[in-house]
């Protein structure tokens, strides 16, 4: 029983001598350089570009209407000095239109040609509209309604105007209305110039 004793703590003394390496040198730590960053740039667009908006034809309406207020100014039987209504021009065209520079020039022309009429003055205007009840962008477009108004406000004639047909080139009518009777006692018509 000796021997087993003893050959069990040589085997022991044995397993507990494992050997040993020698440990390796600690590693060097390099510093990292930051990583280099390149710009992502976004793909180009594919999608179609914006169509761009048409252009709005602009009417030299001075020009346009000159010669129908020289026509106008030329008629026989008005006393000079009488009252006339410009109404807003009527807009009958295949788009939109602006009537209002339309009208201003067209009662700017006529205030300017002399005495031949008194123009019914723009505040004038919208202060009979609103006694009226009549919105103050009410465009007139019925002869009868700028009868009615013209008779408020005392006035001897109407100048009725529309434009009509291509909204690129209209043609310009316009028409001379006595007041009392409704009678159209001059007409004259042209097409709007650039």
């Amino acid at each position: 029983m000796k021997n087993r004793a003893l050959i069990v703590l040589a085997a022991l003394v044995l397993a507990s001598c494992t050997s040993r390496t020698p440990a390796p040198p600690p590693a060097t730590i390099e510093p990292v350089p930051p990583p280099v960053t390149v710009p992502v740039q976004p793909p180009p667009a594919t999608s179609a570009p914006v169509p761009m908006p048409p252009k709005i034809k602009t009417i030299d309406w001075q020009a346009s209407l000159s010669p129908m207020v020289q026509q106008l100014l030329a008629v026989e039987g008005i006393n000079d000095g009488s009252v006339l209504l410009v109404n807003t021009m009527k807009n009958a065209t295949n788009g939109s239109m602006q009537t209002g520079k339309a009208t201003a020039s067209l009662t700017r022309l006529i205030a300017d040609a002399g005495g031949k009429f008194q123009v019914v003055g723009a505040e004038q205007l919208n202060a009979a509209r609103q006694t009226l009840g009549l919105s103050t962008d009410d465009s007139l477009e019925s002869r009868s309604k700028a009868v009615g108004l013209a008779r408020y406000l005392n006035a001897q004639y109407v100048l009725y105007s529309a434009a009509s047909g291509d909204v690129k080139q209209p043609t310009l009518d316009l028409q001379l209305m006595l007041v009392q009777t409704g009678e159209i006692i001059w007409s004259g018509n042209g097409v709007a110039q650039d």
